[in-house]
């Protein structure tokens, strides 16, 4: 097997004169077991877009319910996927916090209470990256664009680090030099040996410790094995070349369109490439683009002044008009190892924790697209508090179409019904 494996990654490349260029992923060059798991499970991917700030809401949520609903302003670009995509009403966490619910956006889950959850605030992208394992050179891409990202947290707890437009390209496409890999070998064989004393040391210190002081320690023994996981993973990968770049290194800051959308083909390029499955972006604004003089938080804060919604309209039509652009780079693909297009099993999730900059967290702004769910309409769900339906079903449905095999996720009480995958 390990032949039949060194062969492949072999044929995965050309070589000539010293020269290496990575070829595409196709079916006929991947490793038969590879080839046959995927004939009988599609792969999948995930992507969700963010902001920190919420949404304009009288833009974004149709008037009508229904597959003839009119697309509002902020979703006018999408009406050519119309089809393949479905905007939700009253869909939330259950929370209040303004600001403090905008990490919750993949798990419902506050990191003030995450104890209290056997995932802790785990969110959807790590759970999926979870799944994905070593299959990719990175299991998840944590990214942002002119603002940070809150939404990532690992099994333990943990934020997840985002990278900016300029890392993403050089994890992507940019291989470690001789000497950064000999250290990344060496950091890897002394974290492996500090860590087997520590498992050793830890099972000694267990049996002394008391009721109370045992859960504490079970989490700190799941930080440890999360960080043997990602030995396991990252350490195949130091000596595969990665994919030759398909494009130049983008210029960074030159505007919050012109960043967003080189981020939307290079995270189409990862895909293709299948060097990850899984993406988290949260994109910002700067003063002055759009010809705007301000910020988001202040724009978003706008007690319904004719400038400042104006504002909102703006940045976040840009950022539903790049989803919209992501969408067509996808269908644009064919993927060669499920037959149709890339976007025929891609999952992308537009969304915020925290509805608008109000600091309202009820009906938070949600809209899905992507293939392998009944899509195409404005679903206006209950709205009621009794029979109100948590935002967290819509992630559990999510990660099961992902192949996650699991029956509750983060305050999910079920999954969405409705949304089963198509034949």
């Amino acid at each position: 097997m390990r032949a039949q494996t060194q062969l492949i990654d072999r044929r995965r490349f050309l070589r000539n004169a010293g020269v290496v260029m990575a070829l595409p992923v196709m079916e006929s060059l991947m490793p038969r077991a590879v080839a046959q798991a995927a004939a009988k499970r599609p792969v999948k991917r995930f992507v969700c877009l963010s902001n920190n700030y919420g949404v304009y809401p009288q833009a974004f949520f149709p008037a009508q319910g229904g597959r003839d609903y009119v697309l509002p302003p902020t979703l006018k670009s999408l009406e050519r996927h119309r089809g393949e995509l479905t905007v939700f009403s009253n869909l939330d966490h259950g929370l209040a916090g303004g600001h403090a619910c905008v990490p919750t956006l993949l798990s419902g889950v506050m990191p003030t209470v995450a104890v209290n959850y056997p995932e802790m605030n785990m969110s959807l992208d790590q759970r999926l990256a979870e799944h994905v394992g070593a299959s990719t050179r990175f299991p998840s891409m944590t990214l942002q664009v002119n603002d940070a990202n809150l939404i990532s947290f690992t099994r333990s707890g943990i934020q997840v680090p985002a990278i900016d437009l300029k890392g993403m390209y050089r994890a992507l496409f940019v291989d470690d030099d001789a000497k950064d890999k000999t250290a990344a070998r060496e950091r890897f064989a002394r974290h492996g040996s500090i860590l087997d004393a520590v498992m050793d040391e830890a099972k000694a210190v267990e049996r002394a410790l008391g009721a109370s002081d045992k859960a504490k320690f079970a989490e700190y023994l799941e930080a440890v094995r999360g960080m043997e996981r990602k030995i396991a993973q990252d350490e195949p990968w130091l000596d595969r070349l990665k994919p030759l770049a398909a494009r130049s290194e983008p210029d960074q800051g030159k505007g919050t369109e012109h960043d967003l959308k080189a981020m939307m083909e290079l995270i189409a390029l990862a895909i293709q490439a299948d060097s990850s499955r899984v993406f988290t972006l949260t994109s910002g604004f700067v003063n002055g683009d759009f010809g705007l003089s301000g910020g988001y938080h202040g724009f978003s804060h706008h007690g319904e002044r004719e400038q400042e919604v104006a504002a909102l309209k703006a940045i976040e039509g840009c950022q539903v008009g790049m989803m919209a652009y992501l969408i067509d780079l996808l269908k644009a693909q064919a993927d060669p190892v499920n037959g149709g297009t890339l976007f025929d099993h891609t999952a992308i999730l537009y969304g915020c924790g925290m509805a608008t900059g109000q600091h309202a967290t009820r009906n938070l702004p949600v809209l899905l697209a992507g293939g392998g769910f009944k899509l195409g309409e404005h679903r206006v769900l209950p709205e009621g508090k009794t029979e109100r339906l948590p935002a967290a079903n819509l992630l559990l449905s999510i990660a099961q179409n992902f192949g996650v095999e699991a029956e509750r996720f983060g305050t999910s009480t079920g999954t969405l019904r409705g949304l089963e995958a198509k034949a």
